[in-house]
């Protein structure tokens, strides 16, 4: 019997598995797709975020970012950060990377699904493995939390994200947030000749048309080539009424999930995992949950109040307009979640 059995190689779950390994547990990793896993993400990943994925050891290449920049049509505002710079990563590069370092750590990865799990007062087994303890990271909408009856009910929400990538080069060294009535257009810079775009909104059409609603960034992306398929993901909003289930602990996007409005998705995940393995490590699965929310708290609360106004027709309009006015505030947030 293992120590722990991780559902799912994407950043929250390949992660905690490195992390368990770091510690002197014995895991393996649960994953049915073939590496490297490409997903609908902005791919900006915080610097925090990026100082703790070098703490594992995993090697990233992408391009640097220095802050956030906001735009309307009429407004523009920069953000800068001040700890160091994000850094902009493929997605199936990120994935690549957390792959590699499993294997130099000598990390099984388990080519199946994780289907029913079973569990007692000491173990729970799952995809034919058996462990004292099972990390579930898989994903938004995890067959796992569903298996366990754990999910918080439909919000009603529908704020969904498509992605695309543009062979260009980076015109600045910020990640730039397009706001229109439709939604958010997120340019991150990935490569020196590569951007990806990722739109959140609620309302339906395709990407190109959903482009319609940025004037001033379709302008930016004339005469790009495509570089990449449109991905899409959602809905966002996931609901969790615990984050534990006896010996299993939801990590990542499985674990709850607000809007992809602030990009705190792996900064968050990597967080969390980090309560997980030290909650295992001490025999006490209780005490993930509070954790769970005292790491998170901040980019939840941050993340709700931004989509509360988002979601108020007399305040979205407001928002950017508010930030260029407020540079200082504007600059404070951007710096808490950076």
């Amino acid at each position: 019997m293992i120590d722990l059995l991780v559902a799912g190689s994407g950043p929250a779950g390949a992660a905690t598995a490195i992390r368990a390994a770091l510690a002197g547990l014995s895991v393996a990793v649960v994953e049915p797709r073939s590496a490297p896993i490409d997903k609908a993400c902005g791919e900006g990943i915080a610097h925090s975020a990026v100082a703790y994925l070098e703490r594992l050891g995993v090697e990233l290449s992408g391009r640097e970012f220095h802050g956030i920049r906001y735009l309307d049509g009429r407004h523009s505002v920069d953000a800068r950060f001040i700890a160091g710079p994000g850094l902009g990563v493929r997605r199936t590069t990120l994935h690549a990377a957390l792959m590699s370092r499993l294997a130099a750590l000598d990390i099984p990865v388990i080519h199946d699904r994780v289907g029913p799990i079973t569990q007692n007062a000491t173990s729970v087994t799952a995809a034919g493995t058996t462990a004292r303890y099972l990390a579930a990271a898989d994903g938004l909408h995890s067959p796992i939390r569903r298996q366990l009856d754990l999910s918080g009910g439909n919000s009603g929400e529908v704020r969904r994200g498509l992605r695309q990538h543009f062979a260009v080069s980076p015109w600045t060294d910020l990640v730039e947030v397009y706001w229109s009535r439709l939604g958010e257009a997120y340019v991150t810079p990935v490569a020196d000749d590569l951007v990806g775009v990722a739109v959140l909104t609620s309302a339906r059409g395709t990407f190109d048309s959903h482009l319609d609603a940025f004037p001033m960034l379709k302008r930016r992306l004339r005469g790009a080539v495509a570089a990449s398929a449109v991905m899409g993901a959602g809905p966002l909003r996931q609901r969790v009424s615990a984050r534990t289930s006896g010996r299993v602990l939801l990590v990542g996007d499985a674990a709850g999930y607000v809007d992809a409005l602030t990009g705190e998705g792996i900064a968050v995940a990597l967080r969390t995992s980090a309560e997980l393995v030290d909650c295992i490590r001490a025999d006490r699965p209780q005490d993930y949950e509070a954790a769970w929310r005292r790491v998170s708290w901040e980019c939840r609360l941050l993340t709700a109040s931004l989509l509360w106004a988002r979601n108020r027709p007399l305040l979205a309009p407001r928002i950017v307009p508010a930030a260029a006015a407020l540079p200082g505030v504007y600059r404070t947030i951007v710096n808490r979640l950076s």
